[in-house]
């Protein structure tokens, strides 16, 4: 059995408790369920084991063809029969023949585009493999993005409900200094105002965590409604360097490796047709037994046995000039492929500096926003215990409530944005998985 070994992330793994009833559910175990559902991933693997059946064919070009035939046949006739030396006609009525023949036939043919075929064949495989790797790591991507985005809600969830949570202290106040007499009805009614804008936040986003649970469900490929709990927490990984990234992305990079070996495959096209006009060896071998009865003519019994064999050489000298134009068309496509892997080349430093400045500016946002969030904090407990005191106003302290709703969600957000480029970079440098510890993906078994 042929494994595919492909690695897990453990370097954007984070370490979950939880304290829900549902089943709990973690990064590794939803990239694990992932690449075991996954259709995408199984695909990929069934290529794989396409390519390596066609190997197996191409040796077959190789190996002589051995082919045995075994015959026999039966007549019953009314013969009538004139001889040179017997003017009188013979008749014979039912004679009876019988013809036994057996043949082992053995054909060798050489061709020397045979090998360059098989080396194709071999590239084949390689991308394949490459391509099932690809989707693997897209997968595995795909399913932390979506994995963390959902920590990023649930977190947001929890920044609204604290929301929600000053919300009813400051309705609780206005409601308590307008029974007393000490404020007017207009500012409990605008607390309470305030209090439903905060509370209808909370319910819509309690459907966009449904959304993003849905969402890590379909890639994990799991129905819909399956529930599961996470504790609600994004650790971001060490300071990365675009120098070991950049390396690493032209040395690792699955997809372009795939793209290299797709311009290999495109020049041993063009080898395969430029040897064809090489000459191509066949040689041949039979073993005949064929033995003949009959009741008429001269011959009773006829019986003959031996070996024949031989052999030739061919090679095309005119094919009304269509391999040359095939080899004209497969020299353009090596050089389309060749432009190819320029673009790719190109495409790849493109992306991965887009990523590693986005990765940068959020983590100096991170350290601006980590300081405001703690100024609009200190600010609104100010705020909360003014307007308890009532030497503050409604506005001033609503004010200090959304800055502090407004920093929070800036602070998680940058966070988020910090591990999803994070992710990105790692997909892009191929660097997604950690050699030493890997989940295997088996392809089906030979029959």
């Amino acid at each position: 059995m042929k494994k595919l070994c492909l690695g897990l992330v453990l370097s954007l793994f984070i370490h979950y408790s939880f304290a829900q009833s549902t089943e709990p559910l973690d990064l590794e175990k939803a990239i694990q369920t992932g690449l075991e559902n996954n259709l995408d991933i199984k695909m990929a693997v069934e290529t794989v084991n396409l390519r390596q059946g066609d190997i197996r064919i191409g040796w077959g070009a190789f190996l002589p063809v051995i082919d045995a035939t075994y015959a026999r046949s039966f007549s019953k006739e009314n013969v009538t029969q004139t001889f040179v030396s017997d003017p009188e006609p013979r008749q014979i009525d039912g004679a009876k023949s019988r013809t036994e023949n057996f043949t082992l036939a053995g054909i060798y043919g050489f061709r020397p585009e045979a090998i360059v075929v098989l080396k194709r064949l071999g590239v084949l495989e390689e991308i394949s493999e490459l391509q099932a790797k690809v989707a693997v790591e897209n997968t595995v991507a795909g399913i932390s993005t979506a994995y963390y985005r959902l920590v990023l809600e649930l977190q947001r969830y929890k920044v609204l409900e604290r929301t929600l949570e000053l919300s009813q202290a400051r309705l609780d106040i206005a409601q308590a200094q307008y029974e007393l007499g000490g404020a007017g009805k207009r500012d409990f009614l605008t607390a309470e105002v305030d209090y439903n804008s905060d509370l209808s936040l909370l319910k819509t986003q309690n459907q966009v965590i449904k959304a993003a649970r849905i969402n890590l469900n379909e890639l994990m490929a799991l129905s819909p409604d399956t529930e599961f709990s996470i504790q609600d927490t994004i650790n971001v990984g060490e300071e990365l360097r675009l120098l070991d990234l950049e390396e690493n992305a032209f040395m690792d990079n699955k997809q372009w490796l795939v793209i290299q070996r797709q311009e290999n495959d495109a020049f041993l096209q063009m080898k395969e047709l430029q040897v064809s006009r090489l000459p191509a060896v066949n040689l041949n071998a039979n073993y005949v037994n064929n033995t003949s009865n009959s009741d008429a003519g001269f011959l009773i019994q006829n019986q003959r046995s031996g070996f024949n064999y031989g052999g030739n050489v061919t090679m095309n000298l005119f094919s009304g000039f269509t391999l040359n134009r095939r080899i004209q068309n497969a020299k353009v496509q090596q050089k389309i492929q060749g432009y190819a892997v320029d673009q790719f080349e190109i495409q790849l430093k493109s992306d991965l500096y887009r990523a590693f400045n986005t990765y940068v500016n959020n983590r100096e946002l991170l350290e601006i926003e980590q300081r405001n969030y703690a100024v609009a904090k200190e600010s609104s407990e100010i705020a909360l215990e003014r307007f308890r005191l009532g030497i503050a106003s409604y506005l001033e302290f609503r004010d200090a409530q959304v800055n502090l709703l407004t920093a929070e969600n800036r602070l998680i957000t940058s966070i988020y944005n910090i591990k999803e480029q994070e992710i990105e970079l790692m997909r892009l440098s191929g660097k997604i998985f950690f050699e030493n510890s890997f989940e295997q993906l088996e392809l089906p078994e030979e029959n």
